[in-house]
């Protein structure tokens, strides 16, 4: 209940859609019971039981008051009045004409009803969407390096739809189908009391069954949509690594993987369905049955003479009857509805409630300049498994200067780089900026300071402009110096539409030095006084590799920076080399002091990049 709760909410103001939802409802079902009503006198008219006494009766105008049976007196006042003036042939046009009336403003009702709903599912479901895409951002990035993306995307994609259908059934339940219920079962009651009394054996006994079937399908709606957040992450593996699967042909074997989990998804959704649609057959199947014993039992009583119903009177019963079922039977596929809404809506809400590891304090600091140094103080870090990446981990970056961190892969290089942007936070120990601790200061505050290149080039699916100037408002000619600086201006310039060409997915259209020298333009346009560069030059070929260097160099200068480098060639000019093997610092200082350090990881390292 809590969890259908928060999700209603999100359809606040709720009294903005229910008031006029409520209203338009109640017209548009007053006047469908109206049209049904009319099949009294329709049906009098031509069996021709209309009697002078009855019509003479009614001839007098009633005086209007707040009851049922004001409107049946006004509508039976003018019909004598037209039986008088223009015979039966005239009452009969007067009451066609009032029933293609009555249907025009229950559908009109229905039409405005059904905008107002569609109105509240865009406006909660974009609110809903909005909320966990903003939460999606704003976790770290441990949380994405343990979910499978696909089951992120399902969450925000097709769970959300879910929660949607859930929210139209919920007001259908609650204000439309009732109204439904109630309003017909009154004329029912009005009708003859002793024939619906008589019918409602139905209801206990179609509810108990119904909510049986519910439960069941709240389980089985949860695990189909874990399973098909399973299949979108294999569809997004698959596209995005599609020329590792044809270069080992793995075709076969993700074929197999996706029908695997293709096949569980299957019987999931069967499972579910077939729960969810004998609902609605049993319902109606009961329905049926009542509707033959009612005809049975009332009708012999018609024909024995021992009922105060006429034959018209009673076939109106029997319709308004039928309609009964249909509400009914609205209500337990809304009910249905609901549940598969509430087990994708726990999903979507797990991952709103999910805390953010990197939060910033109440009243935070905020890093508006860079002006001293960056330091480690006895730094330890271990992501979830536990196992500690980093080992008491001490240095300072002086502004202005240059470390490079080189040594084996898998040593916690990147690890390092990726405290100092606050990716993550020490598992002990501190990393300061000017003296203060980053976890006192704004998150914000901290990036801004900062410019990124990474080993792995990441685009996206836009413009070269707007991948240079991505989360910038930079003019034309800031993100053509940016690019020329990174040697990158020459061959966008040779592309189908230069600055203005689309780069497909992750860049797919660029060389990978040419995406690479894409995102040091993009570190360049920010222009910040401290950069990471993790790999900068990895993908590039020799000559590309000297052009961007070159760039980086000047750029590097009077600036902080904090290079790793697996060629050592690009780093033999830093201030100071880190060493980092196995989470330590095993060795530090310049190029040349590091080759005089006999049987030195540096030394080795370097001896066999030569080789």
């Amino acid at each position: 209940m809590k969890t259908y709760l928060r999700l209603i909410a999100y359809a606040r103001p709720i009294g903005k859609f229910a008031f006029p939802y409520f209203i338009f409802a109640f017209l548009s079902i007053l006047f469908g019971i109206a049209n049904l009503a009319l099949l009294i006198p329709l049906l009098d008219i031509l069996f021709g039981t209309v009697k002078d006494e009855n019509v003479q009766a009614m001839l007098v105008k009633p005086a209007f008051s707040f009851s049922l049976n004001y409107p049946v007196s006004l509508f039976n006042y003018y019909f004598s009045q037209f039986i008088v003036e223009y015979g039966k042939i005239g009452a009969l046009k007067f009451v066609c004409g009032v029933v293609i009336g009555s249907v025009f403003l229950a559908n009109l009702f229905k039409y405005l009803m059904q905008r107002i709903l569609e109105k509240l599912k865009a406006h909660s479901v974009a609110r809903l969407r909005q909320d966990v895409f903003t939460k999606a951002l704003s976790l770290h990035l441990g949380y994405f390096s343990n979910e499978r993306k696909g089951n992120i995307m399902s969450r925000i994609t097709t769970d959300v739809q879910e929660v949607e259908n859930s929210i139209a059934s919920t007001f259908t339940a609650i204000f439309k189908d009732p109204i439904n219920l109630v309003v017909y079962s009154a004329s029912l009651f009005i009708i003859s009391l002793k024939l619906t009394l008589f019918s409602l054996i139905v209801l206990p006994i179609s509810g108990f069954v119904i909510a049986g079937l519910v439960k069941k399908m709240r389980k089985d709606a949860r695990k189909g949509q874990e399973s098909l957040g399973i299949i979108i992450s294999i569809l997004d593996e698959t596209f995005g690594g599609m020329r590792v699967i044809k270069a080992f042909n793995a075709d076969g074997y993700i074929s197999r993987k996706f029908h695997q989990e293709n096949e569980r998804y299957k019987r999931l959704i069967r499972s579910m369905a077939n729960k969810r649609e004998l609902a609605s057959p049993f319902s109606e199947f009961m329905g049926v049955t009542v509707v033959a014993l009612i005809l049975l039992y009332g009708g012999s009583l018609i024909l024995s003479n021992q009922s105060d119903l006429s034959a018209a009177e009673f076939i109106a019963y029997i319709a308004i009857f039928s309609q009964v079922l249909r509400p009914a039977k609205d209500i337990s596929n809304a009910i249905s509805n609901i549940q598969r809404g509430i087990a994708s809506g726990e999903r979507v809400l797990a991952l709103i409630d999910t805390p953010p590891a990197i939060q910033d304090k109440p009243k935070a600091r905020v890093v508006s300049d860079f002006t001293k140094s960056i330091t480690f103080d006895r730094v330890s870090f271990a992501y979830d498994n536990g196992v500690k990446v980093l080992k008491e981990v001490s240095f300072t970056l002086q502004k202005g200067k240059t470390i490079a961190l080189v040594g084996p892969s898998g040593g916690g290089k990147s690890t390092i780089a990726d405290l100092v942007p606050r990716f993550y936070d020490p598992l002990s120990g501190s990393v300061l900026i000017d003296g203060v601790d980053l976890r006192d200061c704004t998150t914000e505050s901290i990036r801004n300071q900062m410019g990124i290149v990474t080993q792995e080039s990441i685009l996206f699916n836009d413009t070269i402009f707007n991948n240079i100037a991505f989360g910038k408002e930079a003019t034309e000619e800031e993100v053509i110096q940016a690019a020329k600086i990174a040697n990158a201006h020459q061959f966008i310039i040779q592309t189908a539409n230069g600055y203005q060409t689309v780069i497909g997915d992750r860049g797919a259209k660029l060389s990978g030095g040419q995406r690479q020298r894409i995102s040091i333009a993009r570190a360049i346009l920010k222009n910040p006084p401290i950069l990471i560069l993790d790999e900068a030059t990895s993908a590039l070929d020799t000559e590309s590799e000297k052009l961007v260097q070159e760039a980086l160099n000047n750029l590097m200068q009077n600036r902080t920076s904090l290079v790793i480098a697996h060629r050592l060639s690009t780093i033999q000019h830093a201030d100071e080399i880190l060493v980092v093997q196995n989470g330590q610092i095993v060795e530090h200082g310049n190029h040349d002091d590091l080759l005089e350090i006999n049987g030195g990881v540096y030394k080795k390292l370097n001896m066999m990049q030569a080789i």
